[in-house]
């Protein structure tokens, strides 16, 4: 009986002792791998700006390419309800920086974000985040390319992505979505470079300055127009909501105005 007892103490302590180890394991792998995953997900996300932007092609451009070219753009936070950008005194008051920002973090925070009502939320987020960051290409004080992020809701799930515009706020430069939950062959089409080739040279709003750009069926022709995705209508709203909502008054629509207006 007693060699029974000390069979199983010795096996808790052998497996509570091999769980120790491995946790201590994990945990100095996690520790130690942080830095290189800090560093991959900063290049994912500049090349995802610069692919939008038109400035990175992976048939001509590899990873080693991807600091030289984004270094022609600035970050800046814009202040939504203002319409303008933030100020380095106000980034400071609001504890904001810029080397480790993380703008899907903040829009949980209510000192950055907001609760949207149903009645404005087309893309339908649910949170909208009142800083975001964006990405400046400037000559002196004119802006020559900005690129915005954009998020909404498709089939599945929130697409995020990034929308490119010439300096005059209004002319797009390309499109590009970094993480979808689309389905592949249909809405995840969103990926294609054929469907965002159709984006540069399309104009995001009318003589109005109402936001007229619009994904449809069929074809695309039109300064205002994109054709929809087959099979995927519902992906193709998503992407016409965000759109309307991200370039409308909610939205970047102020901030894009007051560039406009110089």
């Amino acid at each position: 009986m007693a060699s029974s007892n000390d069979s199983i103490r010795q096996t808790l302590i052998v497996a509570l002792s091999l769980c120790v180890v491995c946790s201590i394991m994990v945990s100095g792998a996690a520790v130690i791998l942080k830095p290189a995953q800090d560093a991959n997900k900063i290049l994912d996300r500049n090349k995802n700006i610069l692919s939008a932007a038109g400035l990175f092609d992976p048939d001509v451009h590899t990873d080693e390419d991807v600091d030289e070219l984004f270094a022609q753009f600035t970050p800046r936070i814009v202040d939504l309800r203002e319409g303008r950008f933030l100020t380095d005194q106000e980034l400071a008051e609001l504890e904001i920086d810029l080397s480790s920002y993380d703008p899907r973090r903040a829009v949980n925070d209510p000192r950055y974000s907001r609760a949207l009502p149903a009645s404005e939320d087309v893309a339908n987020i649910k949170r909208q985040l009142l800083y975001p960051m964006v990405y400046v290409v400037s000559s002196g004080d004119e802006i020559e390319q900005i690129v915005l992020p954009v998020n909404g809701y498709g089939l599945w799930g929130i697409l995020y992505g990034f929308l490119a515009l010439e300096g005059d706020a209004n002319t797009v430069d390309g499109i590009g979505f970094y993480e979808l939950k689309e389905t592949p062959g249909l809405g995840a089409e969103v990926t294609n470079p054929d469907w965002r080739a159709e984006w540069p040279g399309k104009e995001i709003y009318d003589a109005q300055g109402d936001v007229a750009l619009q994904v449809v069926r069929g074809s695309g022709s039109g300064e205002h127009r994109i054709s929809g995705l087959a099979g995927a209508t519902l992906t193709s709203r998503g992407v016409e909501d965000l759109i309307q909502f991200w370039m409308g008054d909610s939205g970047f629509g102020p901030f894009l105005e007051n560039i406009r207006n110089g």
